[in-house]
């Protein structure tokens, strides 16, 4: 099913293990209409709008995917991307360079994926290695009364260990209207935008040097940096281009844009001094 089709059982929710005003500037480079809103402590929860479903003959699975990886590739934290349509429900996990991992469950709850996807949740989101392993475990097993949204709920609720606590009504199986105007409504809830390179370079960037890894945003080792992003974004979008797949040239901007902000940092902060 595509998500031109518009079913109502069709949803994507993008959970950002970093507070909003880290998710933020790599929400805005996606340049899509998202509702940004917190999610417990240190998490952030992403809506798309009905417009972001626009793509031809893009399934909720295949967007999911591709927002969680454009989402984190040029960031230390992770995030896992939940979908559900009429065909079946699943996550993907997404880190940095990491190759995006995800598992998928049929419409009646069947299992159709690899462990190893379970095991690269748990590590990349630093969850306990015996109980939290032993709960991902029961979610891979035969379940004949669990259909594929509630193993996304059953997942979400061992999320909640770790600190994720969804708005009310930011529920798997809920349509994708449905889920917007639930974010809507949850505190502290806000639109996504892009505002401009000038405002990124401002406020986005000095967001990052507020955080853990401000010392990487100026200086020798910022435009070291900067210049690895921008030539890694060059070729993994010349690369998604010739391949005609959408995930790589999305990623592959966003590492250019981020590496370019991360130079015209540097250098309006030396120009400051």
């Amino acid at each position: 099913m595509s998500a031109t089709d518009h079913s109502p059982a069709a949803g994507v929710l993008l959970l950002c293990r970093a507070e909003p005003d880290r998710v933020r500037p790599s929400a805005q480079l996606l340049r899509e209409p998202l509702l940004l809103a917190p999610a417990g402590e240190e998490w952030t929860v992403l809506v798309p709008g009905e417009d972001a479903w626009h793509a031809e003959g893009a399934s909720p699975a295949a967007l999911t995917a591709e927002w969680a990886h454009a989402l984190t590739v040029a960031e230390p934290w992770p995030a896992v991307g939940l979908w559900w349509d009429a065909e079946g429900a699943g996550f993907v996990v997404a880190v940095g360079f990491r190759r995006t991992v995800g598992y998928t469950w049929l419409a009646d709850g069947s299992p159709l994926g690899e462990e190893s996807a379970m095991t690269a949740l748990r590590a990349r989101l630093g969850l306990d290695p015996v109980l939290d392993a032993e709960a991902f475990d029961r979610l891979t097993l035969p379940d004949s009364d669990a259909d594929a949204a509630a193993r996304v709920l059953g997942l979400v609720a061992v999320l909640a260990r770790a600190g994720l606590h969804l708005p009310p009504g930011l529920t798997p199986g809920t349509g994708a209207a449905e889920l917007r105007a639930a974010a809507d409504a949850a505190p502290e809830a806000e639109p996504v935008e892009w505002p401009g390179w000038r405002t990124m370079v401002r406020d986005g960037l000095d967001a990052s040097e507020r955080g853990p890894l401000g010392r990487w945003v100026r200086g020798p080792r910022a435009r070291a940096l900067g210049a690895v992003e921008v030539l890694a974004g060059v070729s993994l979008w010349a690369l998604g281009r010739r391949g005609g797949r959408r995930g790589m040239k999305t990623a592959g901007a966003v590492l250019v844009a981020d590496g370019a902000l991360t130079l015209a940092y540097d250098v309006w902060r030396s120009r400051e001094r």
